[in-house]
């Protein structure tokens, strides 16, 4: 059982590493910084960007889009030579740029297997964008393309480098919530017309591929096992056009090998709060949010029924871009030390396949 103080002297000791700069990286040399080339400048690039600019390690030294000015514009924000500019027809010249190290692809769904498979073969480390891709054979091109040529590949699941999520698998591994019965979670919005996501060309699929992939997600870390059995269920209003080629709502249970249930929910048709509730033998514990800031932690429990009741209320004052700091700090000491990152394109392919069988039991079709 882990006591209160334990938790937050493990909670300090989290937050700490956001308060001071990093030692050196092991096999870093003096000044050297990964080099990284975004390709694709909408929303989610613009985080990776204002991470990527408060790291000491890592730099922006390319750029690939279909909009030349918007390219220029953003590449004299973050002094990236107008030469290092590509679109998508020649990005495959990023091989000759010395100074490009690794991509990270923030493209639409059913692009990053393309673009993933390209620059591995361009000789690029790849930091993809979830969900990995609209496929499981998608995951799997991607996975050996960077096998041969012999680069890294990482999904950008930034929750498994965020400290509360890290204190909250901590707090469930300790047995301080006794055995996990049950999982509750949650992750949906209002999703605006015209929407890309909407599309399913481009998506390849509903709300499950873009925000209920963060419940699918939790569910297994929090866990630490791969579920077996699966029902769902999909609702749309085919009178809005929004959802005329994707599911709207999509609600699934997930039964895993130590009988913990989980039961998730997902939808672009209402604002939805988004966290994951344990239920544990001995208490529970919340955790909110799966957004870029803003992450609270609250639990109670209790190490046996006539003892006194550990509550926790905790909440995180870091700011957005702090979560793409910290992953792509975990991506580039994983280039410089030659390490497996911890979301291997392995980790985004179990996530593929368990959301084909949530597709199959819902009566969809994935991609």
């Amino acid at each position: 059982m882990i006591s209160r103080r334990e938790f937050s002297k493990l909670g300090a000791l989290g937050l700490a590493a956001h308060t001071f700069s990093p030692l050196p990286l092991i096999g870093q040399s003096a000044g050297k910084k990964i080099g990284y080339c975004i390709i694709g400048l909408g929303r989610i690039a613009d985080h990776h960007m204002r991470g990527i600019a408060k790291t000491s390690t890592s730099a922006i030294t390319g750029l690939v889009s279909g909009h030349r000015d918007k390219a220029e514009r953003i590449a004299a924000q973050y002094g990236v030579p107008k030469e290092s500019i590509y679109n998508y027809e020649d990005m495959d010249r990023i091989r000759d740029n010395k100074a490009i190290d690794a991509v990270i692809v923030c493209l639409p769904n059913s692009m990053h297997a393309e673009y993933t498979t390209r620059s591995a073969k361009a000789g690029k480390h790849v930091l993809c964008e979830k969900p990995m891709a609209v496929t499981v054979a998608e995951c799997e091109q991607m996975i050996a393309a960077c096998k041969s040529a012999n680069v890294k590949l990482m999904i950008a699941y930034r929750m498994h480098y965020e400290p509360y999520t890290l204190k909250t698998i901590e707090l469930i591994k300790s047995g301080a919530l006794g055995k996990v019965q049950g999982i509750d979670s949650a992750n949906g919005f209002n999703i605006a017309h015209g929407e890309w996501r909407t599309q399913r060309s481009l998506a390849g699929g509903g709300p499950l591929m873009d925000v209920g992939i963060y419940c699918l997600n939790a569910t297994r870390y929090l866990t630490g096992e791969e579920p077996v059995a699966f029902t769902a269920v999909a609702t749309s209003n085919r009178n809005d056009e929004r959802f005329k080629d994707i599911e709207e709502n999509l609600s699934w249970t997930m039964r895993f090998p130590s009988g913990t249930v989980a039961s998730c929910s997902t939808t672009y048709g209402a604002q939805m709060p988004s966290y994951a509730k344990v239920f544990g033998e001995n208490g529970w514990l919340e955790f909110d949010n799966f957004n870029y800031e803003g992450q609270r932690l609250t639990a109670m429990y209790r190490k046996d029924r006539g003892s006194p009741a550990v509550k926790l209320d905790e909440a995180s004052t870091l700011h957005d871009p702090s979560q793409f700091v910290d992953q792509v700090n975990h991506f580039t000491s994983c280039v410089l030390e030659n390490k497996t990152p911890g979301t291997p394109g392995e980790e985004g392919l179990k996530d593929m396949r368990h959301i084909e069988s949530i597709y199959k039991a819902a009566g969809l079709t994935l991609g």
